[in-house]
């Protein structure tokens, strides 16, 4: 698959309320931002649409932000997909929160996803995370009605689709909800 056809949504957006509602894409670990880390992680897309404000990059990406405004991350996620300016046949989907995730991560849960509308990444406890890959037209195969995509959860926007669970490799599948989960991963 060419480039062209391969984009990514990071989703940015939430409220990050135990967090203080504090941007998480500019936290930073590591020395580095927690968009960055996401953007390594997405590197092979051809297009990247951020969800979220925006922060300070030296990579071409497109921010916006969710439509409806808080509207959940089903919804930043089509709303997302609606911003590309050339419609991937693939999409890379990541939370900024994520940043153990890699180029490694998406390679197999790419080739995971073949002969599948995709692949989701599942902690150690089974649960899916926000770290998949998705085949656009299955997306647009389960997409709601607009009026119905605000709160939104995202495991029901993706029910209806063959995704493959792909297990995580040691602590790519930790998030980052509050300020121990970010001095935990440092």
């Amino acid at each position: 698959m060419n480039r062209q056809a391969l984009g990514a949504v990071i989703l940015a957006g939430g409220t990050a309320a135990r967090m203080g509602g504090a941007d998480k894409a500019s936290i930073e670990l590591h020395g580095r931002t927690l968009l960055a880390w996401a953007l390594d992680a997405v590197i092979d897309a051809g297009e990247v649409v951020v969800l979220g404000d925006w922060v300070h990059t030296e990579r071409p990406v497109t921010f916006t932000r969710e439509d409806p405004h808080l509207g959940g991350p089903a919804a930043g996620l089509l709303h997302g997909l609606d911003s590309f300016a050339r419609r991937p046949e693939q999409l890379l989907v990541l939370a900024v929160d994520m940043p153990r995730v890699s180029m490694g991560t998406f390679a197999r849960l790419r080739e995971a996803a073949r002969g599948h509308d995709g692949a989701v990444l599942c902690g150690p406890d089974g649960r899916r995370q926000l770290a998949l890959v998705v085949e656009t037209t299955a997306l647009e195969r389960v997409r709601p009605p607009r009026e119905e995509e605000f709160g939104l959860p995202v495991r029901r926007l993706l029910a209806d689709l063959d995704l493959v669970e792909v297990s995580s490799i040691d602590d790519e599948h930790r998030d980052i909800d509050g300020w121990a989960d970010l001095r935990d991963l440092a």
